[in-house]
């Protein structure tokens, strides 16, 4: 599947404004020809130069599997009419349902551009996201194994441009199936509101 359309490049200085507001993030990573995407609530941005992010991967998933081998995972901002998958793909194993990506009809789309990563450890990404954002994995074993926390440089980015232009958000004049997702919990998101300027 190619790029979907509205999928533009965010210069690395600004994208750490994806995922300022706080989303809930789609996590997705490939090994030797296996793909898998998982839900996280727990991500953030961690630094501005390079920029940094980090995401909470427990042991028992096979997404961490993934990034474990690769060294790289893809963060994904899902949106409005993701909710229900959303909520599928963080509840469901990999481990006990293998078919998970094609039960919930998931297709994947390989980033362009993506030369400095190895083919076999290109994170897929999901059509229909707000934002996507590949990520290198900066290694702190201690961390990783105490805490289940990641840490990953960007390496590349994107946005969709009807919600994401200039290096802001433009969620106020953005269609509402465009809005990010925030997860609360019991299946519970809230969609991203309207902007308050001070």
């Amino acid at each position: 599947m190619h790029a979907p359309a509205h999928f533009t490049p965010v210069p690395l200085d600004k994208a750490y404004r994806l995922l300022n507001h706080g989303p809930t993030v789609l996590v997705s990573a490939a090994y030797a020809g296996q793909p898998n995407v998982m839900a996280a609530a727990w991500a953030c941005a961690l630094d501005f130069s390079p920029p940094k992010v980090t995401v909470v991967l427990d042991k028992a998933t096979r997404t961490r599997e993934l990034v474990e081998a690769s060294g790289h995972f893809a963060l994904q901002l899902p949106t409005v009419p993701q909710a229900a998958l959303t909520e599928a793909l963080g509840t469901e194993s990999a481990h006990t349902h293998p078919d998970k990506l094609q039960r919930h009809h998931v297709d994947l789309f390989d980033a362009p551009g993506l030369s400095d990563v190895p083919a076999e450890s290109r994170p897929p990404l999901v059509p229909g996201c707000a934002a996507w954002l590949v990520c290198r994995v900066i290694p702190e074993p201690h961390n990783q194994q105490a805490y289940d926390l990641f840490i990953g440089e960007v390496v590349a980015a994107w946005a969709d441009d009807r919600v994401f232009r200039n290096g802001h958000w433009e969620f106020d004049t953005a269609l509402d199936h465009l809005r990010t997702l925030h997860y609360v919990a019991g299946g519970q998101f809230y969609a991203t509101g309207q902007s308050i300027k001070v």
